[in-house]
């Protein structure tokens, strides 16, 4: 691989004009596709196999037009203190508005009158329209979402409250300039590490590069493919991160060739050849974090992983191709003023190595104190509640969480997330199932049955008595679900994120297998040894874990909470312990290659274990921290995000690559090698003639180039990554 890297490099390094013409070219297709791309109009979510879904398509089947997938809206009133709801003036409001909900657009299915359906509170202070739409809320189009948003103006002028609920207002997740700051720390953690503009202008360049033609690509198919707008989200937070950093390691390593007296060219090609071996292996084991997605069987979720996997793609072949063809262009400016004055930089032990040497002296030290300090962070974990975030967790300032907590207060928690209740079967089974359901705990109130047309399926909704994403009301569709037979199912989207997080739950263990066990596999190519993809992955669960915890603190105790902007504390999204798992599982890998990969270098050239440690610090440590702080940077700035789940994913990607990079990789990884010695490398010697020898470390390739005309008297032993 290191010999086809190699030549690569130098092909595109000659060829530069032709291959950033390509690259540019493909840009620009992209961005035309995305531009000439109708708008996407549907982003469905469904659970294959769950009851809540199985519920939804025997509704579509039995009352057709009914559309109970689609959005939903609530028009809340709150009649100002001391005056009622059912007074003639404040009646005469609500009438207009249910006129204006009905005339304002043709999607809409259904505008209840609260004084009709008894939608008014007991101390008559509070009235709720409910508003059925007959498409999904991504599907609404702008005029109607207007029409939604100016409803109640009139009502407002006459002294009225009025604030809407529902997710018919859901619209793009907000980030503000948050990734604009990301994307300036990296700059400036760039420029400290390279000493040069130039050589820390190319990976900002090259990333942004590959995002506009992954979010691009994304875009131009999101109708065709059905993608929501959380997938572009994720594709761009992974994007950004990992293209930065790949292309971090290959101008790294160009500017160390520079450095020993190499040619422009020969540099390009051996950066390539060496550090380009460990970003392929790097980016596979993201693709396969991200691609094991599909294992969960959400088709949702396994689209986000698809796009982001190829957004990834893209990444490592940019850092392949346009990153040494840019340096043919930048000359000697990729290098610091010192280096390219021709003054020396000299060879002095840096921060890596005085590190590298006091692990390796206290070993057992280093080794407690963080797994212990990752165990402490964990603790939190165990208390780990999972669900949906619905409206209450909104900023305080949206009108969504304004009419969530009127109708709390007016009507009880239950009624901001009502059950559906689906009986297959005639009105005494229907009437049969209400008569139970009235007589289970947590309920507050039960509709009458709504038969269809042919009388064998019946609608029941069932208000309960605490919020949506409460324990009670998990218990409560447990309940109905437990005491009804097969023909009665509960579904609404309060009983589909409940089977959301089950299926979660049920997909964590065979996912994780998949996911570590090719990596494992993976791994062991990479470093030929057993023992070291082996603390490999346990430093990963181990730092993903103290993250969950971090999470849990944060988003569900409440601490810190308002220093992260967390308004409302609640269950954790469920599809958050996956999630992490499969994203900083592919990244911590990167870190695990690039650094360890240098010290198996090292000892396989004759360095005694404690020093190709040093050495591996020495050269990988310093551009390592780089790329993880450059991480953090760009996952923080997604914690500025007006949605809590982007505001969520964000912050538990931040603190897992703190955790993963600075305390397992850092600190127990060397201190376990250390402990370990030439046991480290141990391989079987059947296995090592089974595994294919893919030459991470371009040991063929130092072998072939030592005798080269270009380079006769070379014979360098070790390898920069």
């Amino acid at each position: 691989m290191a010999t086809f890297l190699y030549k690569l490099g130098r092909s595109a390094f000659r060829r530069r004009r032709l291959v950033a013409l390509l690259w540019v070219a493909l840009l620009a297709l992209a961005g035309v596709g995305a531009a000439s791309a109708s708008t996407a109009t549907s982003s469905s979510f469904s659970i294959p196999g769950t009851e809540a879904q199985k519920a939804f398509d025997l509704l579509e089947e039995r009352f057709p037009g009914a559309s109970p997938d689609g959005a939903t809206a609530r028009v809340v009133f709150k009649a100002p203190d001391g005056r009622k709801m059912t007074e003639p003036a404040n009646k005469a409001e609500v009438k207009k508005v249910v006129a204006e909900l009905k005339s304002g657009s043709g999607q809409i299915a259904s505008v209840t009158d609260p004084y009709a359906a008894k939608a008014v509170s007991k101390d008559g202070g509070t009235a709720y329209v409910s508003v059925s739409y007959k498409v999904s809320s991504m599907e609404l189009t702008k005029e109607t979402r207007k029409a939604l948003e100016k409803t109640g103006t009139e009502a407002r002028d006459a002294g009225l409250t009025v604030e809407i609920g529902g997710d018919a207002l859901q619209a793009v997740p907000e980030t503000g300039a948050g990734e604009i700051v990301g994307v300036g720390i990296a700059a400036v953690v760039l420029v400290i590490t390279f000493g040069s503009l130039v050589a820390a202008g190319l990976p900002l360049l090259t990333a942004i590069i590959g995002v506009g033609i992954g979010i691009s690509t994304i875009t131009a198919l999101a109708n065709v493919l059905d993608l929501g707008s959380t997938t572009s989200t994720l594709a761009t937070m992974i994007g950004l991160a990992v293209g930065i950093d790949y292309a971090l390691f290959i101008v790294s390593r160009y500017r160390a060739e520079l450095a020993e007296g190499r040619e422009r060219e020969e540099a390009a090609g051996r950066a390539v050849g060496t550090a380009g071996s460990a970003v392929v292996f790097a980016g596979l084991t993201v693709v396969i974090a991200l691609v094991g997605l599909a294992v969960v069987n959400i088709p949702m979720l396994s689209k986000m992983g698809f796009a982001a996997a190829g957004t990834v793609v893209i990444a490592v072949l940019i850092a392949l191709t346009l990153i040494p063809a840019l340096l043919g262009f930048a000359g000697k400016r990729v290098l610091g003023r010192k280096a390219r004055k021709g003054q020396p930089t000299g060879d002095k032990p840096n921060m890596g190595t005085r590190w590298a040497r006091f692990v390796i002296r206290r070993p057992v030290a280093v080794l407690l104190v963080g797994v212990v300090g990752l165990g402490a962070m964990a603790v939190p974990a165990a208390s780990l509640e999972m669900g949906l975030p619905d409206d209450g967790a909104q900023p305080v300032s949206t009108t969504q969480r304004k009419a969530y907590d009127l109708l709390s207060d007016g009507f009880g928690p239950g009624f901001n997330g009502p059950l559906l209740v689906v009986v297959d079967g005639d009105k005494a089974a229907a009437d049969r199932t209400v008569k139970e359901i009235k007589g289970l705990d947590g309920v507050v109130a039960v509709t009458p049955p709504a038969l269809n047309k042919a009388g064998d399926t019946a609608m029941v909704t069932v208000v309960p008595k605490d919020r949506p994403s409460s324990v009670e009301t998990e218990d409560l569709v447990h309940s109905i679900r437990a005491g009804s037979g097969d023909e009665v199912l509960v579904t609404g989207a309060t009983a589909m994120n409940i089977d959301f997080s089950q299926k979660m739950n049920d997909a964590l263990v065979p996912y994780l297998a998949l996911v570590v066990g090719l990596a494992f596999l993976l791994l062991m190519l990479v470093f030929r040894s057993v023992l070291v993809p082996l603390k490999a992955a346990l430093g990963f669960l181990l730092s993903v874990v103290a993250a969950l915890g971090a999470v849990v603190a944060v988003f569900q105790w409440g601490w810190l909470g308002s220093l992260f902007g967390v308004e409302q504390t609640g269950p954790i999204m469920s599809m958050m312990p996956i999630f992490m798992v499969g994203v900083v599982f592919g990244l911590a890998m990167d870190y695990e290659v690039f650094l360890v990969t240098r010290m198996r270098e090292a000892y396989v050239h004759g360095e005694r274990p404690g020093e190709a440690i040093v050495t591996g610090f020495k050269h990988g440590a310093r551009v390592v921290t780089a790329a993880a702080v450059i991480m953090m940077a760009v996952f923080s700035g997604f914690i500025g995000s007006s949605e809590q789940m982007v505001k969520m994913i964000g912050f538990g990607l931040a603190i897992a690559v703190l955790f993963d990079a600075f305390v397992v990789r850092m600190a127990i990884v060397p201190a376990v090698l250390a402990l370990l010695g030439h046991k480290a490398w141990w391989l079987p010697r059947w296995l090592d003639r089974v595994l294919p020898n893919v030459d991470v470390e371009g040991e063929k390739l130092h072998k072939e180039l030592a005798g080269s005309p270009e380079d006769p008297d070379e014979e360098r032993a070790l390898v920069r990554v």
